[in-house]
């Protein structure tokens, strides 16, 4: 328990977390992270995590829990062993997009400490992952399918784990990784600490932890509510798009609303970095604002923001802490926030000074339940839209020059192209002078070039929505959802592997759902022969999901991927 004194110093110091005797290393980082306050799950789990208690955590993503086991593991490192005996924690996630994203926060909390991390998931680079294993590595956050990959090639070695950490592990039973995690958890020493988190505790959970955890103290914590009505008032749009069209997306958007100054939200410093010279590239005036940048260059990029030189800010949330500019037209998140408050925050960030404000975000098909849990949490329903077509860019661009020649036309100073158009009309229709220069004028930004971004259906029944196929016979049962992508159609792939290289259903699901990034619900019929297997998935992202597969290994190996030659 902290003294009075303790939380003198702590408040001093801008933070809490000292009353958890963490590293000073450590505290110094939070405190210049901006983070003041343990949440509830630190708060009951950071104790007991670093006392070396087993830990059954009940928490939602978004309550803090990343940092609540986290932290803790820091603590153990051995800096100082050699290289294939350095990793001392493993984290498994059900995802390569929560692999990053804890990947990132457990390097920047040790960052002082000179922690080395490693996230692994398949789509990703092998050679690299290699590489990075053999110098050693402190920290592996891992997929359950890539990490079993590098267990069997003997290029992940786990007998030094001392912290096992199964996060989200209702969603990764939920993926088809039952059997995965069975195996890795066999690979662990006996002896190891072991901190399983999830979101709700179902009978396959309880029995994971009834039989590897030792004791472990139960902690639950309910998502803390946001009051009705708390949410700010703003124009609140999501365009469903595939990950491979999120770009092209962001960029048509911003064509259509021409936002006066707009803050874009992404989940990591990488991809600030990306969409910020994406953007550049397309003549837009774009800052990044990230951890990664000093204080002297965040502070220069607020300024040129504030002094609206920058169009737009591209940045991480923990970079947008106590940002307050009060003429923010458009929030954009680029991903959709995993915790429903984190999206509260965002879009808070408009709408001010009785402006008018648009929270724009784009949504990858398996977002969809995020954005009803944000839909529950505000009480305000989130309008689904459909991507502008190319159509939709030329008229407004055509609008555009419209306005701009009307408010040429009001200025005057006209006298010295006043020959060139007497001389054209008395040659032409003066209807099709005027049409020849909007052609001009609304032709010279490359609407030609853009290419249509494909329609993803949704469930919503206003502007945009496709009607969607019911299950039918073949599905697998909780598998296949009403609310699958697409408008009904379906292709079905040959992959090159069957039951003799041990393939099974739910690696073939694993694998479509983790490496292509596609919710398994989207999935169709999946048939195992002896040498082939045959799965169905929506036909707009059948390729996608052929490229994927391709990247990646299943059961060790790289197999061959295509559409059948005999089904749809």
């Amino acid at each position: 328990m902290a003294t009075a004194t303790n939380r003198k110093r702590d408040a001093k110091n801008g933070t809490q977390f000292a009353s958890f005797d963490l590293d000073p290393r450590v505290l110094a980082e939070l405190a210049a992270l901006g983070y003041e306050e343990p949440t509830p799950v630190q708060r009951e789990a950071i104790p007991p995590l670093l006392a070396g208690r087993d830990l059954l955590g009940q928490a939602a993503t978004g309550t803090g829990k990343t940092a609540a086991f986290a932290l803790p593991l820091l603590q153990r490192l051995t800096p100082d062993a050699p290289a294939r005996e350095r990793t001392v924690a493993l984290i498994l996630v059900p995802t390569r997009e929560l692999a990053m994203q804890v990947a990132e926060a457990v390097h920047r909390y040790g960052r002082a400490l000179g922690v080395q991390v490693l996230p692994i998931y398949g789509g990703a680079s092998m050679e690299t992952q290699l590489r990075a294993l053999k110098r050693g590595v402190d920290v592996v956050v891992a997929t359950p399918g890539r990490a079993l990959d590098h267990i069997r090639r003997k290029t992940l070695r786990l007998q030094n784990v001392r912290v096992l950490v199964l996060d989200e592990a209702d969603e990764m039973l939920d993926m088809g990784f039952a059997e995965d995690l069975e195996a890795i958890i066999a690979a662990t020493p006996a002896e190891r600490q072991t901190a399983l988190f999830s979101a709700t505790l179902p009978p396959r959970i309880s029995a994971i932890a009834a039989a590897h955890l030792r004791d472990p103290v139960h902690v639950r914590i309910d998502r803390e509510m946001v009051p009705a009505g708390n949410a700010p008032k703003v124009r609140q749009v999501a365009y469903i798009v595939s990950r491979a069209h999120k770009k092209a997306t962001l960029g048509r958007i911003l064509d259509i609303e021409s936002p006066v100054a707009t803050i874009v939200f992404c989940r990591t410093r990488t991809e600030v970095d990306e969409l910020t010279e994406m953007l550049n590239g397309r003549g837009v005036r774009a800052e990044a604002l990230h951890g990664g940048l000093s204080q002297d260059q965040r502070d220069r990029v607020m300024k040129r923001f504030r002094a609206h030189t920058t169009d737009l800010l591209i940045a991480t949330d923990v970079a947008a802490r106590g940002l307050d500019v009060p003429h923010v037209s458009h929030v954009i998140n680029y991903d959709v926030p995993s915790a429903a408050e984190a999206y509260v925050h965002r879009i808070g960030r408009t709408g001010r000074a009785r402006r008018e404000g648009v929270a724009i975000t784009l949504a990858e098909p398996r977002e969809r339940g995020l954005l009803r849990n944000i839909e529950r949490l505000t009480t305000q329903r989130i309008e689904i839209a459909t991507v502008p077509t190319v159509a939709d860019l030329r008229a407004h661009r055509l609008e555009q020059t419209r306005d701009e020649l009307r408010a040429t036309i009001l200025a005057g100073d006209l006298d010295a192209y006043r020959a060139v158009a007497e001389s054209l009309m008395a040659e032409f229709d003066p209807l099709d002078v005027a049409a020849a220069a909007l052609k001009l004028g609304g032709g010279r930004d490359g609407v030609v070039a853009e290419e249509e971004i494909p329609i993803v259906a949704t469930r919503e029944t206003g502007r945009g929505a496709r009607p969607t196929r019911e299950a039918g016979p073949g599905a697998r049962g909780s598998r296949r959802r009403k609310d699958r992508p697409g408008s009904g159609a379906l292709a079905r792939l040959y992959i090159g592997a069957g039951r003799k290289a041990k393939v099974r259903a739910a690696d073939v699901v694993g694998a479509i759902a983790n490496e292509a990034g596609i919710d398994a619900g989207a999935i169709g019929a999946v048939r195992i022969t002896d040498r082939y297997s045959l799965v169905e998935v929506p036909e707009e992202i059948a390729d996608d999901v052929i490229a994927a597969l391709q990247a990646t290994t299943i059961k060790g190996k790289r197999v061959q991927v295509r559409r059948d030659r005999d089904g749809g």
